[in-house]
């Protein structure tokens, strides 16, 4: 049986854990198996710039916690070689990259599990359709696009409809 400093120790560490994943909007977990240091090392920083918050956890304290903040269904996922990626501010962030990267090493070396956006649970084909949504400045350049078109034409027929008008006065 272990120590009461041990127990402490874990449900100190879960506390921490129940925190980071309230706070968090969204998050992934992933199975790193059989990714090398460097492209582990490269991952981090691209996370890091994403303000992704990524890290390795027992899986044991990872689904305590789930269950403090309510969020149910990751036992099956809780197996094995367990990373997770947190997101403070951007739903997609975590599934996008993770995504990228696990299409890049293969799925042997390195595959989504499941996650979460806001409380709502994913299965790895979820993750996986998550990671394919572009970024939110991705999107709103998108909108913007769409919406510059049809402006665009409707400024230039007012325009000729202008035009004909002063045309037919001068005549």
């Amino acid at each position: 049986m272990p120590s009461n400093s041990v127990l402490e120790a874990k449900k100190a560490k879960v506390e921490q854990l129940t925190d980071l994943i309230k706070n968090s909007v969204s998050g992934v977990l992933v199975d790193y198996k059989g990714i090398t240091v460097e492209e582990d090392t490269k991952l981090r920083k691209e996370l890091r710039e994403a303000n992704v918050n990524y890290f390795v956890e027992k899986n044991t304290l990872l689904l305590r916690a789930f269950k403090n903040c309510g969020i149910e269904g990751f036992e099956e996922a809780l197996n094995g070689t367990t990373a997770i990626a947190l997101s403070n501010d951007d739903q997609t962030a975590p599934a996008r990259i993770l995504g990228k990267f696990a299409d890049k090493a293969g799925e042997e070396r390195f595959n989504l599990k499941a996650g979460y956006v806001e409380g709502e649970v994913y299965d790895q084909a979820g993750v996986t359709a998550l990671s394919k949504i572009p970024s939110k400045d991705v999107l709103l350049a998108q909108l913007v696009g769409s919406l510059q078109g049809p402006m665009q034409k409707l400024a230039a027929t007012i325009k000729a409809v202008a035009d004909k008008k002063s045309e037919e006065e001068a005549a």
